[in-house]
């Protein structure tokens, strides 16, 4: 897959901007999303809602967050998901989507699924932001 040097620099500074949220959790789908975020160089608090086993256990623990970044899939069961998790905590903790909607405008709809981010670590020009 060819990448722009423009959508590395917008992923580079995407990544830094999650580095730089206090007092928030990203919550991906599982393990592999987890793995490809840290690959990019993001180094805060990740919830896997897979690992919760259930909508209500994971809405207990994210609710101790101020804000819960969610960056599920771009395919039907995200979609799905970040609909329940939003009628589920949307009174108890600030949900941000501006990254997810952010991720898809920078691959212009090329990555559908977070874990293929970790395509962008194997290009040559990608340099993870610590």
């Amino acid at each position: 897959m060819n990448f722009h040097e423009s959508e590395i620099l917008q992923l580079q500074n995407l990544i830094h901007s999650l580095n730089s949220k206090k007092d928030s959790v990203v919550a991906v789908e599982g393990k592999r999303d987890t793995n490809a975020l840290q690959k990019l160089g993001y180094s805060g608090n990740i919830c896997e809602f897979h690992s919760f086993k259930g909508l209500a256990r994971f809405a207990d623990s994210v609710s101790s967050y101020k804000n819960l970044i969610v960056l599920f899939d771009s395919d039907r069961k995200g979609k799905y998901l970040t609909s329940k998790i939003i009628s589920q905590l949307e009174h108890r903790v600030k949900i941000d989507l501006l990254f997810k909607k952010k991720l898809v405008s920078i691959t212009k709809g090329k990555i559908r699924h977070i874990e293929d981010l970790s395509k962008y670590v194997t290009h040559d020009r990608f340099t993870a932001i610590s």
